[in-house]
C-alpha cells in the first residue's frame, strides 16, 4: 500500500518527495512508514524494485483474452508493455535526476540507477520482484526475459498453425520490434518516427511488401 501510494509521487518529485506527503497519499500516519522501512532511502529503493519488477505487466498480459483476434491481442500486449516501460523509466529517471543513487543492483544492465534497457532479443532487463537493495541473483535478468517472452508466446499459441515461424521466434521478434520502438528518442523527424503499434503489428504479421497484384 505504501509503495503503491509513493510511486506516482516519486515519479513527480523524485528523491525530493517527503515521507509526510507519501503518508497523506497512503492515508496513514508518517510513523507507519518508518515501521515498514528503516528510512526514506529504503522506501525509494522499494519503489524502484516495484517499478522495474515484471509482476504487474505479466498479470496484464495474462488477462488478455485468447478469444480475441490475434492483432487485437498483440495490440493489448504492446500497450501493456509500453505502460510498463514508461512507468519504469519515469520512476527510475526521476530518482536518478534528483540524485538518488542507491539500489543500483535492482536493474541489471543499468548505470547508476538509470532505467534498465531491453536486451537485443526483445527481452526486458528488469529482474523479478525482490527485497529492496538486495543484489539480484545472476540469472534474474534471464528469468525476466523468459517470463515476458513466455507471456507473449501464450498469446500467440491459438494461432500457432498460421505462423511460418514458431511462436517462440514470433514472440522474440515482437518484443524486439516493440522495445526498439520504445527506445527511439523523441522528438524525431517524421520520416524517422518509430512505427505506431498498429504498423508494428502489421509488419510482424504481414511484412512490408504489398500483396501480389495490389501495387
Amino acid at each position: 500500500m505504501i509503495v503503491a501510494a509513493a510511486l506516482p509521487l516519486v515519479a513527480e518529485y523524485g528523491a525530493a518527495v517527503t515521507t509526510s506527503r507519501i503518508a497523506r497519499a497512503a492515508g496513514i500516519g508518517e510513523g507507519t512508514i518508518f515501521r515498514a522501512f528503516k528510512d526514506k532511502d529504503e522506501l525509494l529503493d522499494a519503489c524502484v524494485a516495484e517499478a522495474v519488477g515484471t509482476d504487474h505487466v505479466l498479470r496484464e498480459l495474462a488477462s488478455i483474452s485468447l478469444d480475441e483476434p490475434l492483432a487485437a491481442r498483440l495490440a493489448e500486449a504492446a500497450e501493456a508493455l509500453r505502460a510498463h516501460m514508461e512507468r519504469m523509466g519515469t520512476v527510475v529517471g526521476a530518482l536518478h535526476a534528483s540524485g538518488h543513487r542507491r539500489g543500483r543492483g535492482i536493474g541489471l544492465g543499468s548505470r547508476d540507477g538509470e532505467a534498465p534497457l531491453p536486451d537485443s532479443r526483445g527481452g526486458e532487463a528488469a529482474p523479478p520482484d525482490r527485497r529492496a537493495g538486495e543484489t539480484p541473483p545472476p540469472d534474474s535478468r534471464a528469468q525476466s526475459v523468459t517470463a515476458l517472452r513466455n507471456a507473449v508466446i501464450e498469446l500467440l499459441e491459438p494461432d500457432r498453425a498460421a505462423f511460418r515461424l514458431s511462436p517462440e521466434k514470433v514472440a522474440a521478434a515482437f518484443l524486439a520490434l516493440l522495445f526498439t520502438r520504445l527506445q527511439t528518442p523523441a522528438p524525431v523527424p517524421e520520416a524517422d518516427a518509430p512505427l505506431t503499434p498498429d504498423e508494428l503489428i502489421a509488419v510482424l504479421l504481414h511484412g512490408t511488401l504489398n500483396a501480389p497484384g495490389s501495387a
